[in-house]
């Protein structure tokens, strides 16, 4: 007997039962309900029912797995709401090499790049992007700032309810401009992300879905952030579909 015929066997069976309870001259009979032995099933090779007591959820595995399961469950509450301005001078220079940290990343993750003469080869005047969420091509100009966004993977307001509430301004300027949280992307996607978390918003695609998950995890081990339940389970499916290596 096929598993779907054993369930409807079953169904037969309880719908049979509700029957002989039915009402007679206007109440209802008691029933003396029979044992109902049903037929073992045979499951097709390769299915298994999961252990209803085993509840335990499965750690990620590879180098940013094991980084994923040694960050802290996020448990205190930030001292302040959020705001932007407690993460110092947007797009500051705090390499010191003469240019902010936008056209740095621009320039990095953009092919065909032309910069603006006369800024000691600083400012991106256009170029073309492979979209790390989408893999699709985007042109960039300097003229469009809405095509292409430069992402906080780690969104800045996730860090400050994460820890980062508790550092000083030095350190929170920092990590605004840390290139390892720094991505340069499709900018209607990074609208949709928002302030969001794994747990809330991730990219349509696999590929996608793994360069984020995997700067999210590295970048909060690097800087000592932690995650709710809800995004470390979000983020072990992620890294669970992933190329190994």
């Amino acid at each position: 007997m096929s598993v779907r015929r054993w369930v409807s066997s079953v169904v037969a069976v309880v719908a049979a039962l509700g029957v002989a309870g039915a009402v007679g001259g206007g109440h209802v009979q008691g029933v003396q309900v029979p044992e109902v032995k049903l037929p073992k099933v045979a499951l097709p090779s390769g299915v298994e029912l999961p252990s209803l007591g085993d509840t335990s959820p499965t750690p990620a595995a590879g180098p940013v797995g094991g980084q994923l399961e040694q960050l802290a469950l996020t448990s205190a509450a930030p001292a302040s709401a959020y705001t932007r301005d407690a993460f110092g001078q947007r797009w500051a220079d705090v390499d010191r090499n003469g240019c902010d940290t936008r056209n740095d990343v621009l320039r990095r993750d953009l092919t065909q790049v032309q910069i603006k003469p006369g800024t000691r080869g600083c400012k991106v005047l256009s170029g073309q992007l492979v979209d790390p969420y989408s893999g699709a091509t985007i042109p960039f100009s300097s003229q469009d700032s809405q095509a292409v966004h430069i992402d906080h993977t780690v969104s800045l307001a996730d860090a400050w309810a994460s820890g980062a509430w508790a550092w000083d301004e030095s350190q929170r300027t920092a990590f605004a401009n840390d290139p390892a949280n720094l991505l340069a992307v499709d900018g209607p996607a990074n609208t949709s992300k928002s302030d969001a978390t794994a747990a809330d918003w991730l990219p349509d695609t696999v590929a996608g879905r793994c360069e984020l998950v995997e700067h999210q995890v590295v970048v909060k081990a690097k800087w000592g952030l932690s995650v709710t339940e809800r995004e470390r389970a979000a983020m072990r499916r992620v890294l669970a579909s992933c190329p190994a290596g």
